[in-house]
């Protein structure tokens, strides 16, 4: 067994000294496990791995990227320019009034009535209104347009040539209709929000007509509610004043129904309203109440009076007259108090002054009852009064009476009169109001900003037709990549045999040109040569002893590489000094002799078929031109190799020539559609696939792994063949191999050989770029043609 104890003492190929076995590990990648799951490796979106699949189809991208910035073009190109106009126009809602006291504001009818503008602004009638004005029916180029999108557009953009049909053509009916519909298709009425402004915008290919129709439009509304204003106000003023002359005759021949009656009823009806009898009834009423309460009045005063109180009346203490008596008498009587003192109550004077008292008092005493008898009177006469108000009013009450009976129809057709009055008043202010408000025409609506003649299309806009374009054109190139990626059911990269097989990736061997095949494997330092050396390595830790004793290498299906890898892994091996011996176990389609330069008369089907003299048994083994390399060859072609290769003699051979040599490594051939594969990873203790880049299937492959296991096989890991390392794959981690890295010492004379490249000379008389850039023109075509045959 070759293991990590015996590697050091190894001598290395052409050395004498020994060669420590750390000079061909490379790296930690090759240290994957057997069966290993790398499903729970899958970490969903990678922008990484996004990013390198870009990088990878670039030129696609790249191409399409072109395509959609050309249809951009194109596209722009084929649109007819177009010129936009917007006028602002603001509807003027009433304010709110106010009847009987109650403020009625309603936001809502306003919503509405802005809502109704901008439906009566795309009305077909107003339209109509707008050609009528502009006398749009007679210009051809606004009847007849040029196509909004059309590949004659291209022409008519570049050279200026554009034809529109004849107006002759059409009826002036026809032309009406087609110009009526061009309004209504390129118009646009907004409600500009929180605003009680319509934004009326149209559209069309003349700058012109563009601003024209839409101030047109604005001025058309205004004009239409006007007139709708003033037709319904003289519809309305007719229409009061029919009824005016209904109403007045009306009221005439109630008013004279009315006299008619009163006169012939004896009903006199004052001013006011009222009849002679109740203003007469209502007088007395007034009256009776006022001699009432003076009744009452000087009944109290004689009241007094008989109460011998008629001295402290007021209008007894109020009469001048009485008042100077009463002075004079205090007077008199003071001085005659004063006299008393001095003079006797019968002295004369004493006498005279008492004479003076007395006749004063009798004076005043005659003045207090001439005042109380006239408070008397007045009494009387009061009454008197009343009681003839009493008897008058009773009279008239009566009468009153006999009135309201008359009464009842004439107040019936009072009220009718009334009534015709007031709504022949009715209709007078309203037939005055109708009037003026006729003559004033008040506007419900004004412009707020006229449309201006733009200077520049706004449709079509190059950068966004290159914009959606690109994106279309992008969207279509990620669509054409996944559907490659999903076509191409091959393995382009070792993460994918890793994830789809399970298997530890042990070596990659990158792509060469066939015809330089031979010449790469010769060459020590050439990155195929180094390739192996690094799975050669991957195969010495493998397992837990070492490289296995016996391989197999298989694939499968057929040209991936499988005999030049057993034919290099041999080289390889027994460049470390183990005696490696190569067995051919493909009895079908053997190709070990060719690549050591042998012949194929003797070899494992004699050995199986005992058609081997013994004195030629030893032979049968042939040394080869490789230190420590011997060979097996297939020998002659069987009718049944799969059942010389199951038989217990091969199973006996493989074990006797384990003993003998160091390791042996069976070429054996593809696993889909033979036995022989299986039954012979039976016999190998290690078996390894090859797996070429962009030739066999994920299926074909998985298929081959599934019979190899069943068949018992020690799957060790796989090999991938043919890997373009100058192709920039999403995992630039495999970037690190490439030729420059490879072709380390490229001063020194390689080996000399042609190389069919188109011209006859050698391969050394060129120079090492030129033959890098040949490589990987040949490699990039090559892996084209491959892929393109794994998907067909």
């Amino acid at each position: 067994m070759l293991d990590r104890n015996s590697q050091h003492q190894i001598a290395g190929p052409g050395h004498g000294q020994a060669v420590s076995a750390d000079l061909y590990y490379d790296g930690a990648q090759n240290y994957s496990p057997y069966g290993r799951d790398h499903s729970d490796q899958d970490q969903g979106f990678n922008p990484l791995r996004l990013l390198f699949y870009v990088v990878q189809y670039r030129w696609l991208i790249v191409m399409m990227a072109a395509a959609g910035l050309v249809a951009g073009v194109v596209v722009t190109m084929m649109q007819t320019p177009k010129y936009q106009a917007t006028t602002q126009l603001e509807v003027l809602v009433p304010s709110a009034k106010v009847f009987q006291d109650i403020e009625v504001v309603s936001e809502n009818s306003d919503v509405r009535a802005f809502l109704t503008a901008r439906e009566k602004l795309k009305s077909r009638a107003l339209a109509q209104r707008v050609v009528f004005q502009l006398g749009l029916s007679e210009k051809p180029d606004f009847l007849f347009p040029t196509p909004d999108f059309s590949l004659s557009n291209i022409f008519y953009r570049a050279f200026g040539i554009s034809k529109s049909a004849s107006v002759e053509e059409k009826t002036p009916e026809q032309r009406e209709t087609i110009a009526i519909n061009r309004i209504l298709n390129d118009l646009t009425v907004n409600l500009v929000t929180n605003t009680s402004l319509l934004s009326i915008t149209f559209v069309d290919q003349k700058p012109k007509y563009a601003s024209d129709v839409a101030n047109q439009i604005a001025q058309s509304f205004i004009d239409q509610r006007v007139d709708q204003t003033s037709e319904t106000s003289d519809l309305a003023r007719q229409f009061i004043q029919e009824q005016v002359l209904q109403v007045k005759q009306k009221l005439q021949k109630s008013e004279e129904e009315l006299v008619a009656y009163a006169k012939d009823a004896g009903i006199t009806i004052t001013g006011d309203d009222k009849s002679l009898i109740g203003s007469n009834i209502e007088a007395l009423n007034t009256a009776l109440a006022t001699a009432i309460q003076d009744r009452l009045d000087a009944g109290r005063v004689v009241d007094q009076i008989d109460k011998g109180r008629g001295a402290s009346l007021s209008p007894v203490l109020e009469s001048v007259g009485l008042q100077k008596l009463n002075e004079k008498l205090a007077d008199l009587t003071s001085q005659y108090q004063q006299k008393l003192g001095i003079l006797k109550p019968g002295f004369p004077e004493m006498q005279q002054l008492q004479s003076q008292i007395k006749e004063l008092q009798r004076l005043y005493t005659n003045g207090v009852l001439a005042i109380t008898d006239s408070l008397r009177q007045k009494y009387q006469e009061a009454q008197n009064k009343e009681a003839d108000l009493k008897s008058k009013l009773a009279e008239m009450e009566k009468q009153q009476v006999v009135f309201n009976d008359k009464n009842i129809k004439y107040t019936i057709l009072k009220r009718e009169v009334d009534s015709n009055r007031s709504q022949y008043d009715s209709l007078i202010a309203k037939l005055n109001e109708v009037g003026v408000s006729s003559e004033l025409k008040t506007q419900s609506a004004a412009i707020v900003d006229f449309a201006t003649q733009p200077e520049r299309p706004y449709s079509p806009r190059l950068s966004i037709n290159l914009a959606i374009a690109l994106a279309l054109f992008m969207a279509l190139s990620a669509s054409v990549i996944y559907i490659i990626e999903l076509l191409n059911n091959t393995f382009t990269n070792p993460e994918q045999i890793e994830k789809e097989l399970g298997l530890a990736m042990l070596g990659i061997l990158p792509m060469v040109d066939d015809r330089e095949v031979a010449a790469s494997i010769a060459d020590q330092k050439s990155g195929l040569s180094e390739a192996y050396r690094s799975l050669r390595t991957s195969l010495q830790f493998s397992g837990a002893e070492g490289a296995p004793r016996s391989l197999l290498v298989t694939s499968s299906e057929p040209s991936e590489g499988k005999s030049t890898t057993s034919f290099k892994l041999g080289q390889d091996f027994a460049a470390l000094g183990a005696r490696v011996l190569l067995v051919d176990g493909d009895l079908r389609k053997p190709n070990l002799h060719r690549l050591f330069g042998l012949d194929n008369t003797m070899g494992l089907s004699n050995l199986l078929t005992n058609t081997v003299r013994k004195e030629d048994l030893a032979g049968i083994f042939r040394a080869t031109k490789y230190p420590n390399v011997a060979v097996l060859t297939s020998g002659t072609i069987p009718p049944n190799p799969a059942d010389l290769l199951s038989s217990p003699k091969m199973a006996l051979i493989i074990t006797n020539l384990g003993k003998r040599f160091d390791l042996v490594i069976i070429d054996a051939p593809p696993v889909v559609g033979l036995s022989d594969a299986p039954i012979l990873s039976r016999l190998a203790e290690g078996t390894l696939m090859v797996i070429s880049t962009n030739q066999v299937t994920r299926k074909s492959a998985k298929t081959a792994l599934k019979r190899l296991r069943a068949a018992g096989a020690n799957v060790v890991g796989a090999a991938m063949s043919k890997f373009s390392v100058n192709k920039f794959d999403y995992n630039y981690a495999y970037k690190y191999m490439n030729y420059q890295y490879y072709e380390y010492g490229s001063n020194t004379p390689r080996i000399e050989g042609k190389v069919d490249d188109g011209a006859d000379h050698a391969a050394h008389a060129k120079s090492p770029a030129l033959r890098r850039f040949v490589r990987r023109i040949r490699s990039g075509i090559g892996g084209f043609i491959d892929r393109a045959k794994s998907i067909s």
